[in-house]
């Protein structure tokens, strides 16, 4: 001990401490720190080998070890196993067998000839050594090259101390024997088992008693509720001053199943809790951005991983961050974009006004998709060119552990470091850092039968015929499980909590481990008890409901739960103050036979989706067959293509059938090449048999022929109020004059199906085409819900004139039923006192529920309470009904 400057230093030889683990390797060089011990070097054995065998040799790591695999695969024959080589699983399998191998000292050349399987391992480890770099060596040539450099242990270590460890692979032994006949080496056992190798008498052992902890047993529901309670555990003693945080430890066997909880739990509690074994490659937004691209990769392109993978790699260097911010919103919301060639098609069609800041940018777009187009085959390109920095890192890490085609499952298991210093941190950990670097309060999770211990399996490559495992595992992971807990036991100083999961997450009950045998009784935690110290904001607010009930957003929820269960309308279910500026924006919109049915059945969803622009939320996943909607929709594009080719070459009136079968099949492969290209669409099979269905529906439309008009001009998807026209065709008048109801203060615009003029304008057909069954009863308004009949006629005739004679009719496609409105006129005055009551009701705050509320076809029923349509709607609608008034009337209507 000398002075400097006023403060102590230690000064002593060089001295070394041999540790397993990061964890106990931080703490030990941290004590070591506050000790001042100078001269004291903290490594783990392999290191220690590696420093004496000198030329700068060092162990085959896991990163260099995969990557060498992956190279020499390809080209090395492995006899039988040359069917396992494309495998997903492979690189990894053959990285844990050549690691056994060699820990446990097993000379595969030698023994190459005992099984054509060990030929084969042979051969992989002899290509993998010809390409590993010079200084990397496997144990046993770490270990000759040290015993051959034992006269400088001395010199380089210093009497070694050994600490934390309970046992030592069979490669490094006899290095250790070696250097403890030359060194001192004190082996520090504390209170754990000692190796029976170690009696020889070379090696001192220092033993202590086990320490004498509290034992508490307890079982909570679910594997997520282990760890709720394992943080509150912690909060409460670092709450009441009990422990500091680097005083405790949370650990499993198996981390992997608690990780994704208590990374979500983490946030939200606002504790610095360390992921020893590090967080989860995808937890970060490097980590996303691979994990898009392996998606599109993998998958293949979509309307959806495209804007994922454009907004995490917008902020990085490369050919998202050229692209002009929001370009996304260029994109038709319903169309999937499933394909290359949806992509040029959509790309061809936008101009430079169409992008966000005026620039063309299609030449970009056109070349990330022609990349993302190539499938894994283009994985190292495709990353080299999106990716930038740590992302293209871990791109690169990814493609070395595994191969292209199990890149999502390949980057869910890499893990990064958390950042947080483990020294001074709650800790959570597996059960082998923890046995290593002991703590006062300890909190074991997962202690279920089949979990901890684990069970003992065989080698994926060499089988117990073929080595056996107790010599190729000598230190299994079931006898390591009991041994780490019984090192845990006997090292923690305060503390020891033994928790276990009642069920698992699909609900099946779970039994007790064995090492619970003879552990205190144990204790029953509910789901939904009080905890007396919550882990977050959000537990103690659900831990105390009398504080909960005074926040704003509990007052707001509690009174919208007290309304909806109330028989009276209020304002939580859409009443609100007269004259209301939201109510006359949207009534003084343009509206369409489609918005003015939903004020009439559903004044409420009328609000939310034209006032609020509330929309159902799109089903990523491609359906399995088309709703009545879409059918409707892709007969209508089919219908319309047809009648324009049958228009173009002598008027679908003189054209014969088969003429008319030849532009309904043309028509339809159009057709379901531009939905294939902006639409999801259903299984191939079922696709093929919805087209037929389609065309067997057009050729009847098209041929029924009930009336024919005297030099019949016909048109379809006619555009009428400012509806922009669908095609280049001309419509019959000026698409973009208003039509306007009279007497009802609305305007109306849309698309006419069918519409024939007879050749001197005198007299017009109006059809609306119906691809469902026909009403059992002859109808008019139905109910408000037929509407398109009236309005169109009414529409036809302001557009061409008083004078013409008008017939508006409802094809039934599969029946091939024509309904015709008998009065349009009386029908158009009727529907007019309807929609001034609506209107009316709608200014007067009364945006309540209607008759189609909560109904099959409802797309905003999940904003309603749940189960609306057969509890909430029931109750309100008595009292809807009256709010609503002369509103309602329409309900009746034939």
């Amino acid at each position: 001990m000398t002075q400097q400057g006023g403060n102590a230093v230690n000064i002593s030889v060089r001295r070394t401490v041999i540790a397993h683990g990061r964890l106990a390797m931080r703490e030990l060089r941290l004590a070591a720190a506050r000790e001042r011990r100078h001269g004291l070097q903290v490594m783990s054995f392999e290191q220690l080998a590696a420093r004496l065998a000198g030329g700068l040799s060092r162990p085959v790591d896991d990163e260099t070890l995969r990557g060498s695999i992956q190279a020499v695969l390809p080209e090395t024959a492995l006899g039988e196993l040359d069917s396992l080589k494309a495998l997903p699983g492979m690189v990894g399998a053959a990285v844990d067998t050549l690691h056994k191998a060699w820990r446990a000292g097993v000379d595969l050349q030698a023994r190459a000839a005992e099984h054509p399987r060990l030929t084969s391992i042979a051969r992989l480890e002899d290509a993998v050594l010809a390409v590993l770099p010079p200084a990397m060596m496997r144990p046993a040539d770490i270990v000759v090259a040290a015993l051959q450099r034992l006269d400088h242990a001395v010199t380089l270590f210093g009497p070694i101390e050994i600490v934390g460890i309970t046992e030592l692979s069979p490669c490094w032994r006899p290095l250790l024997l070696a250097i403890a006949a030359r060194v001192q080496v004190r082996w520090n056992a504390g209170p754990r088992s000692v190796p029976d190798w170690l009696d020889t008498g070379l090696i001192e052992v220092a033993r202590t008693e086990p320490q004498a902890p509290e034992f508490v047993t307890v079982s909570a529901a679910t594997a997520y509720h282990e760890a709720i309670e394992a943080l509150r555990w912690a909060r409460q003693l670092i709450a009441s001053g009990e422990a500091e945080p680097s005083d405790i430890a949370i650990a499993s066997v198996t981390p992997g199943d608690y990780d994704d909880h208590f990374l979500a739990l983490r946030a939200d509690a606002n504790l610095d809790l360390h992921f020893v074994h590090g967080v989860k490659i995808t937890a970060c937004r490097e980590g996303q951005a691979a994990a898009a691209l392996a998606d599109i990769l993998l998958r293949g392109l979509s309307q959806t991983r495209m804007r994922r993978l454009s907004a995490l790699l917008s902020v990085y260097p490369g050919p998202f961050r050229a692209l002009p911010e929001g370009w996304a919103r260029i994109l038709p919301t319903d169309a999937p974009l499933a394909s290359s060639e949806s992509w040029i098609r959509l790309i061809e069609r936008l101009t430079a006004a169409d992008w966000p800041d005026g620039a063309d940018h299609g030449a970009a777009v056109r070349d990330i998709i022609g990349l993302l187009a190539q499938g894994v085959t283009a994985a190292e390109p495709a990353g080299a060119t999106l990716l930038h920095g740590r992302a293209l890192v871990i791109w690169r890490k990814a493609l070395l552990a595994g191969p292209a085609a199990s890149l999502d499952l390949t980057l869910e298991s890499l893990r990064q470091d958390d950042g947080l210093d483990a020294c001074v941190s709650l800790a959570w950990m597996p059960a082998s850092a923890l046995a290593a670097s002991p703590r006062r309060f300890v909190r074991l999770l997962g202690l279920n039968s089949s979990r901890w211990p684990r069970g003992i399996s065989e080698d994926r490559l060499l089988s117990d015929h073929i080595v056996p495992t107790i010599e190729l595992d000598p230190l299994p992971v079931g006898v390591a499980d009991r041994r780490d807990f019984g090192t845990i036991l006997a090292t923690t100083g305060r503390q020891v909590v033994l928790s276990r999961a009642r069920r698992d997450s699909d609900g099946r009950l779970l039994g007790r481990s064995t090492l619970l045998q003879g552990q205190p009784e144990e204790t029953y935690l509910r789901r939904n008890g009080v905890p007396d110290y919550a882990f977050s904001e959000t537990d103690r607010l659900t831990a105390r409901p009398l504080e909960f009930r005074g926040l704003p957003q509990a007052l707001a929820t509690s009174a919208c739960w007290r309304d909806w269960q109330r028989d009276e309308m209020t304002p939580h279910d859409g009443l609100v103050r007269p004259d209301h500026p939201v109510m006359r924006a949207i009534l003084d919109r343009t509206q369409s036979a489609s918005s003015l049915r939903q004020l009439l059945r559903n004044p409420l969803g009328f609000v939310w989706q034209y006032g609020l622009r509330w929309r159902a939320p799109e089903n990523g996943d491609d359906p399995l067959v088309l709703d009545a909607l879409a059918m409707g929709d892709l007969v209508h594009m089919t219908l319309d293509r047809a009648l324009r080719v049958l228009e173009a070459g002598g008027g679908l009136s003189v054209a014969t059938a088969e003429q008319v079968a030849r532009a309904v099949d043309g028509a339809a492969i159009e057709a379901a090449r531009l939905w294939e290209a902006e639409r999801a669409v259903p299984p191939r099979i079922i696709w093929q048999r919805t087209l037929d269905d389609v065309c067997d529906l057009s050729n009847r439309a098209l041929a029924f022929g009930d009336e024919r008009l005297p030099g019949v001009r016909a048109y379809g998807e006619v555009p009428f109020g400012g509806a922009e026209p669908k095609t280049d065709a001309a419509p019959p008048w000026d698409a973009a004059a208003s039509v306007e109801i009279p007497d009802a203060g609305f305007r109306i615009a849309g698309y006419i199906d069918r519409l024939d003029i007879s050749g001197d304008t005198r007299r017009a057909l109006v059809r609306d085409y119906k691809t469902g069954r026909k009403p059992k009863d002859s109808i008019i308004l139905d109910g408000g819900k037929e509407l398109q009949r009236c309005l169109y006629a009414f529409a036809v005739k302001a557009l061409l004139g008083d004078d013409i004679e008008i017939s508006a009719s409802l094809l039934y496609l599969r029946d091939e039923a024509d309904l015709r409105l008998e009065d349009p006129e009386g029908t158009l005055v009727e529907i007019a006192a309807y929609l001034r009551a609506a209107r009316a009701n709608l200014l007067s705050g009364g945006a309540v529920i209607g008759i189609d509320t909560g109904g099959t076809y409802d797309d905003l029923a999940f904003a309603l309470p749940a189960n609306a349509g057969a509890t909430y709607c029931k109750r309100k609608s008595a009292a809807a009904t009256e709010r609503l008034g002369a509103a309602a009337r329409v309900w009746e209507a034939q």
